[in-house]
C-alpha cells in the first residue's frame, strides 16, 4: 500500500497513537520568532485545554513526516508536552500549535 499523501501535508493520527512514534532529535523550527511564538501558544493552549477543554491542533514531526492531532494539552515541560493519558510529544518536534 503506497501512501500518496504530499510529504508537507501533516497526516491525521490519533492521540493513542503518538506513543507508538519515533522522533528525531533536532529542533525542527530554525527561526528563533518561531520558536517564541509555538512556546506562547503552547502556554495558550494548555490555559484552553485546563479552563475549557479546549481542543486545539498540534502539528509535529515523527521520523517517518508530518502528523497532526486534535487533543487538550494538561501539561507542558520545559522539553515535552503532555498530553491526556500520559502521552508526551516533545515540543523540539512540534512545527505549529494551531488554537
Amino acid at each position: 500500500m503506497t501512501n500518496s499523501i504530499h510529504p508537507h501535508q501533516p497526516v491525521l493520527i490519533s492521540k493513542e497513537e503518538i506513543s507508538g512514534l519515533h522522533f528525531p532529535n533536532h529542533e525542527v523550527l530554525s527561526c528563533k520568532d518561531a520558536i517564541l511564538l509555538r512556546h506562547t501558544n503552547l502556554e495558550n493552549a494548555l490555559k484552553l485545554g485546563n479552563i475549557e477543554n479546549h481542543k486545539i491542533k498540534i502539528i509535529f514531526q515523527d521520523n517517518q513526516g508530518l502528523k497532526q492531532v486534535e487533543t487538550t494539552i494538561w501539561g507542558v515541560t520545559d522539553k515535552r508536552v503532555i498530553l491526556k493519558q500520559g502521552v508526551l510529544i516533545p515540543i523540539s518536534c512540534i512545527h505549529e500549535v494551531r488554537l
